[in-house]
């Protein structure tokens, strides 16, 4: 029998001799159940964009990605691509190119980046999931089309119920021109789609054939990326570790994550700062712990004197406190936990709370993991253990003989 436990649940819950004793208690109960309800819904709020953002660069970016380490682009014979195709876990491969270009329709003038796509890549990415107007097509027979970001579309002003109006595309020719030539290289596209995922893409992209771009870039056989679907993402590091041995050290390969590290660990930087400010601030409602704790030692002072006189180790006492503390903390937390899972359940659900319109959803996004949890209540039983030790150390030192006095 857990002697100390027992002793600290009698005292939470009997009645006190000061009313003052019981509404400190609660107050503390009440600031721990809003602290642990604050901490898991800021990070299941963070969890939810992350999982959002990376949902919406998966309809654009590849499972696995490949790029030249040194310069923009590498040729196809530098790789054994017949090699990559026979690995195991490679499901698609898609050959594309990327350039900065300049874009005009109907006068209006706009920079963007240009991309050339061969057939797999509808395969590799959900490019045509995102299609908001138009169809998505970079092709047919010897006509060109262009899909362009709803942003590029908007800048240019693209009608693309329009069937004859081009759009030029122009890109810089290399090393010296004369002066009676033309310094750009110019190839025309005919718009027949617009997509919208991420304002970043929307607004700089135009994809079309990837042998477009290379007659443009007069670069055949070149390409600035492989971009690779996976049969399952169970076995990516083993399929990725397989693709940098083919290819060797000339080349990186990416997974979805590190193509968007430096975002992605900025959401992480914000939730954890959050999170760290969320600590603070219960650090300050522990002080409220700390005089609840208090003030119940001088109430059973008496009690403990009788129970030194029993002979009652002086550790076992301090021990009674530690766990009043955490008690209080318990109930916190499970009242915490359960107002977080309601409130979880219908955001989820009806989305009470809305986010402002422009976004690509219409209330914020939330997403529970098992470990943000964990990490909750490591740092709630974390204070309410510091909180506690001011009081039980002050129990310890009670003496017995002065108290039967």
């Amino acid at each position: 029998m857990n002697v100390p436990f027992n002793i600290a649940k009698r005292y939470l819950f009997a009645k006190k001799s000061t009313n003052a004793i019981n509404i400190i208690t609660g107050i503390s109960v009440f600031g721990i159940a809003v602290q642990t309800a604050a901490f898991v819904l800021v990070l299941s709020v963070f969890n939810g964009f992350e999982d959002l953002l990376i949902g919406l660069f998966s309809n654009f970016n590849p499972e696995v990605k490949v790029t030249p380490i040194k310069g923009k682009t590498f040729s196809t014979d530098s790789i054994d691509l017949q090699a990559l195709q026979q690995i195991e876990g490679i499901e698609y491969i898609s050959q594309t190119l990327e350039e900065l270009a300049f874009f005009e329709y109907r006068g209006n003038q706009v920079f963007g980046k240009l991309k050339g796509v061969d057939t797999n890549f509808v395969k590799v990415s959900s490019i045509d999931s995102t299609i908001r107007e138009g169809v998505y097509a970079t092709q047919l027979a010897e006509m060109s089309f262009a899909v362009l970001g709803v942003g590029m579309q908007n800048k240019l002003r693209v009608n693309l119920d329009d069937d004859f109006t081009t759009v030029e595309v122009y890109i810089p020719k290399d090393g010296q021109v004369g002066t009676l030539n033309q310094p750009f290289r110019k190839l025309s596209l005919y718009p027949i789609g617009a997509f919208a995922f991420q304002q970043d893409f929307d607004q700089q992209y135009v994809i079309t054939n990837l042998n477009f771009v290379q007659r443009l870039l007069e670069s055949p056989n070149q390409i600035s990326a492989l971009e690779i679907k996976l049969k399952t993402e169970k076995s990516s590091k083993n399929t990725i570790a397989q693709i940098k041995e083919i290819l060797g050290k000339d080349f990186k390969v990416q997974n979805r994550y590190e193509q968007d590290e430096t975002f992605l660990k900025l959401i992480n930087i914000e939730k954890w700062l959050s999170f760290a400010i969320l600590t603070l601030t219960l650090l300050l409602l522990a002080f409220n712990l700390i005089g609840s704790l208090w003030m119940i030692v001088l109430e059973k002072q008496k009690d403990i004197a009788i129970l030194q006189s029993m002979g009652i180790y002086r550790t076992t006492i301090r021990n009674i406190f530690l766990y009043e503390g955490l008690l209080i903390c318990s109930i916190g937390l499970v009242i915490g936990f359960a107002v977080a899972l309601v409130f979880f359940v219908l955001q989820k659900a009806y989305g009470i709370i809305p986010i402002p319109e422009g976004f690509v959803v219409d209330a914020y996004p939330i997403s529970i993991r098992p470990l943000d949890f964990l990490v909750v209540i490591v740092v709630v039983f974390s204070i309410g253990l510091l909180a506690s030790l001011p009081a039980a150390y002050r129990a310890q030192r009670v003496n017995a003989i002065v108290r039967q006095e």
